[in-house]
């Protein structure tokens, strides 16, 4: 079990048997009062929003999950496609799961997934990763107070804003959070 100090973003627990990571915690003290926390909680097998609010005393159940590390093979218009490593076993993971994060996946790349109960819940990529950039119109001199940007589609098929600058066949890293540009790799 958890303390309300133990209970912090990126923790995952269990709540009503189904696993939930906790994407904001803000402690409050109450004057007299104990400390309260409020959190918002994502389901990872769904996707839904929680927000819960703990008492001082109250404690959560932390979710036993595991991380194997998987082969990325396809994506069709339902799902995505993966190979255990260590298994050989092949499993897929419904679109609404993945939660966007196929579009970043590129066929034979390793990746973590989540096991919650023996069943895969969600993939973990890296926070940036590297992508090439295959079509981007050329850049348009003039017009330039300020950041100009352009938009170029990558190697997975994903469209991203970039600076003008960048051009196809150009390798750029991307981060996976927020789906923009971070920099030339």
């Amino acid at each position: 079990m958890m303390t309300l100090n133990e209970i912090k973003i990126g923790k995952i627990i269990q709540i009503t048997s189904e696993p939930y990571i906790i994407i904001k915690a803000d402690h409050h003290k109450m004057g007299r009062g104990g400390a309260v926390l409020k959190t918002k909680l994502k389901n990872l097998i769904n996707g839904n929003i929680l927000e819960k609010t703990f008492q001082g005393n109250e404690k959560a159940e932390e979710a036993t999950t595991k991380k194997n590390k998987v082969n990325f093979m396809y994506v069709n218009e339902k799902e995505a496609n993966f190979m255990d490593n260590a298994t050989y076993e092949q499993f897929s993971l419904p679109l609404e799961q993945m939660n966007g994060k196929e579009k970043f996946l590129k066929e034979g790349e390793d990746v973590d997934v989540l096991y919650f109960d023996g069943k895969p819940v969600a993939v973990e990529l890296p926070i940036k990763i590297n992508l090439k950039v295959i079509s981007a119109p050329p850049g348009v001199r003039g017009n330039s107070a300020g950041s100009v940007t352009k938009i170029v589609e990558l190697e997975t098929g994903i469209k991203i804003n970039v600076p003008m600058f960048i051009n196809e066949g150009d390798i750029i890293k991307v981060n996976t959070d927020t789906g923009e540009y971070v920099e030339r790799a």
